[in-house]
C-alpha cells in the first residue's frame, strides 16, 4: 500500500495559518500538532478558549523528527511539552488529546485569567460530562471513520449500516443536551463540546465523498435533530473553532485517503481492522 500520508501539505492554511503564526514564538509551553488532525484541534481549541500562552509547532507524524520522537516515543500528535522547571528548558511530555485538555483545564483554572471553566464544578455534573465525552470518543468518532472509510469492495458492512450507526450515536448525544442550549450543558461551552467539535466540522466530508451523504437534516427534522442543528450552528460560529481551521480544500486532500480507505494512519488501520481507535 502506498504511503500516501506523507504527501500531506506541510503547514496549516487559512485562519489556522494566521493563528499558528500568532503562536510561533518560542514559549516554554509547546503544542506539537498537525493541522489535519482533529485530536490536535481538540487541544488547540482548549488552549484558545482558556487563553493559554503557548508555542505551536507543526509536525507531520508520518515523517517523525528524532527530537519529537525523543519527546513522545509514540510519535503522535497532539503532544504538549510542559515546562518541568522554572527555566522552561526542561520539558515533560503529555499526550492523548482528552488527557491534555483536562490538564489544561486543571493547570489554568484561574477564571480571571483563563475564562470560564470547561468542566462543571458540581461533582455529579462533571462525572456526567465525562460520560458523554467517553460516548463521543468510543461511539461517535469511530462511527465517523467507519462511515468515511466505507468502500463497497472492501467493507463487510453497507454504507447504510454505517450511516445508521453514526446517526444513532449522534442522536443519543443530542437527546442528552440541555434543552436551553446551545451547548451540551446549556449556555456555556464545555469539554463535551470541544471533544466533538473537530469531527462536527468534518461531517461535510461525508457529503462530499459518500453516496447519499451524511443524511442528517440541516433544517427541520424531529426535535432531536433540531437540537443537534442548534448545537452544530454554535460550533461552526465559535471563534476558537474557526481560528483553528484550515482551508476546506486542504481537508479534501487529507481525507481523500480515508474515503478511499488507503490511509496508513493508526486510526485508519484500526478502523479497517474493526479495532478501537489507538
Amino acid at each position: 500500500m502506498a504511503n500516501v500520508d506523507t504527501s500531506l501539505p506541510p503547514e496549516p492554511s487559512g485562519a489556522a495559518a494566521a493563528y499558528a503564526a500568532q503562536h510561533a514564538s518560542d514559549h516554554p509551553l509547546k503544542l506539537y500538532g498537525g493541522w489535519f488532525c482533529p485530536f490536535a484541534q481538540r487541544v488547540w481549541i482548549t488552549l484558545h478558549e482558556k487563553r493559554v500562552p503557548h508555542q505551536y509547532i507543526e509536525v507531520n507524524p508520518y515523517r517523525k523528527d528524532a527530537d519529537f520522537v525523543a519527546l513522545n516515543p509514540r510519535g503522535l500528535v497532539p503532544t504538549l511539552a510542559v515546562p518541568a522547571d522554572a527555566t522552561g528548558k526542561v520539558r515533560k511530555p503529555l499526550y492523548e488529546s482528552l488527557v491534555v485538555c483536562e490538564y489544561l483545564e486543571e493547570a489554568y483554572a484561574d477564571e480571571n485569567t483563563h475564562g470560564r471553566r470547561l468542566l462543571p464544578r458540581d461533582a455529579y455534573q462533571r462525572a456526567r460530562a465525562r460520560l458523554w465525552i467517553d460516548h463521543i470518543s468510543t461511539r461517535i468518532v469511530p462511527a465517523f471513520y467507519r462511515f468515511l472509510q466505507h468502500t463497497p469492495d472492501k467493507s463487510s458492512y453497507s454504507i447504510d449500516d454505517a450511516r445508521r450507526e453514526l446517526h444513532g450515536h449522534v442522536r443519543a448525544l443530542a437527546d442528552e443536551m440541555d434543552p436551553t442550549g446551545p451547548w451540551f450543558l446549556g449556555e456555556h461551552l464545555s469539554l463535551v463540546d470541544v471533544a466533538l467539535a473537530p469531527w462536527a466540522k468534518r461531517l461535510w466530508l461525508l457529503h462530499h465523498y459518500k453516496p447519499g451523504g451524511l443524511g442528517i437534516p440541516q433544517t427541520g427534522g424531529d426535535g432531536t435533530w433540531q437540537r443537534w442543528s442548534r448545537w452544530f450552528t454554535a460550533v461552526e460560529n465559535r471563534q476558537s473553532v474557526k481560528d483553528t481551521w484550515s482551508d476546506d480544500k486542504r481537508y479534501m486532500i487529507a481525507y481523500r485517503r480515508y474515503a478511499d480507505d488507503t490511509t496508513n494512519s493508526l486510526v485508519g488501520q484500526a478502523t479497517r481492522q474493526g479495532q478501537g481507535l489507538p
